[in-house]
């Protein structure tokens, strides 16, 4: 297992792919992109199958969700999730990506065994889309949407990211979209996480205002279904139904103002190896290098394991003395 101090467990693993991406989003990363990881730092596709085993067949986790970058551009995408299929016990996995290709791979990633997609999505206006992205890919998102949805890969979730002056006002035509189609919509407050460091909590659209916007367009009622460790708190749309059947849903993920680090089951692999305990750590552990060095997969379990036993109790943006981490969120996978 891999338990910190505070009786938390991690069972759900993170793992970046890479930290390359086919959009430039303005509050990720600048016009002309970042300096990209060397390839011959980047993990293997073979290593990140063995580290995935390890995580499953040693430490416990049960869901892995492949991450980025935008991990859809990874070449062995299709063959890494085959693989992580085998391993027993079988875990749930997932990709959040920004929905740019899934078009043509969502059939050929249900085949050989993923659950289910994230796909981010800002804005329904395909031009605001391409201001926000500094891309023309509206159309292909929403074509990705369908295609994930066609090939059984559900529920397929949408992450928005509502930003001041910016998006703000399409929160309800957000939710519109996702019960037209049976999506489920989890908005995101925006986190100081990107390349440039140029948050500033003052411009995030909070989980409060969030919750206001919507609730002028709808009747929200409590889910009875318990959260547990997930980090979105969720709420049932009264008069809608879910496709197949069920409540229709949506979420809000407060990470800034309504932080969940108490019940975080969370740990991330990066593209090159490095563990991180924490989406906010400044910290990280080097399992590339003992994995390149011949480490049995007994060592690699326990560095995992010191790796986590150091997770501290909160993120502390909060806290005078919080330092942003030095990755932007493309560099740390979501």
């Amino acid at each position: 297992m891999l338990p910190d101090r505070f009786g938390r467990v991690a069972t759900d693993l993170r793992v970046s792919l890479t930290d390359r991406c086919n959009l430039r989003c303005t509050y990720c990363m600048p016009a002309e992109g970042l300096a990209w990881l060397p390839r011959e730092e980047l993990l293997t596709d073979a290593e990140i199958i063995r580290l995935v085993k390890v995580a499953v067949e040693r430490l416990g986790v049960t869901d892995v969700r492949f991450t980025g970058g935008e991990p859809l551009i990874r070449p062995g995408l299709v063959e890494i999730v085959a693989a992580c299929a085998e391993l027993r016990p079988r875990p749930k996995m997932s990709v959040t990506t920004n929905g740019i290709g899934l078009e043509r791979l969502a059939a050929a990633l249900k085949e050989v065994g993923l659950d289910r997609v994230n796909v981010s999505l800002d804005t329904l206006d395909p031009g605001r889309f391409k201001t926000l992205t500094r891309r023309d890919r509206h159309s292909a998102v929403v074509a990705g949407l369908k295609a994930a949805a066609a090939a059984g890969l559900v529920p397929v979730k949408i992450n928005s990211v509502l930003m001041r002056g910016i998006n703000d006002d399409e929160a309800p035509e957000l939710v519109r979209f996702a019960l037209e189609h049976g999506y489920e919509l989890r908005f995101i407050e925006q986190m100081p996480l990107d390349a440039q460091h140029s948050w500033d909590r003052a411009t995030m659209v909070t989980a409060d205002e969030i919750l206001a916007s919507l609730r002028s367009a709808y009747t929200l009622l409590p889910d009875p279904v318990e959260r547990g460790g997930a980090p979105a708190e969720t709420w049932l749309v009264d008069g809608y139904a879910a496709s197949g059947g069920g409540p229709a849903r949506i979420g809000v993920i407060g990470s800034v103002t309504r932080p969940f680090c108490g019940d975080c089951d969370r740990t991330r692999l990066t593209a090159d190896g490095q563990i991180r305990n924490c989406l906010f750590a400044t910290e990280e552990s080097d399992l590339r290098a003992a994995l390149r060095s011949g480490a049995s997969d007994e060592d690699l379990a326990e560095r995992w394991q010191a790796a986590m036993w150091v997770k501290r109790p909160g993120h502390g943006i909060d806290n005078p003395s919080f330092l942003q981490p030095a990755r932007p969120m493309s560099a740390i996978g979501g």
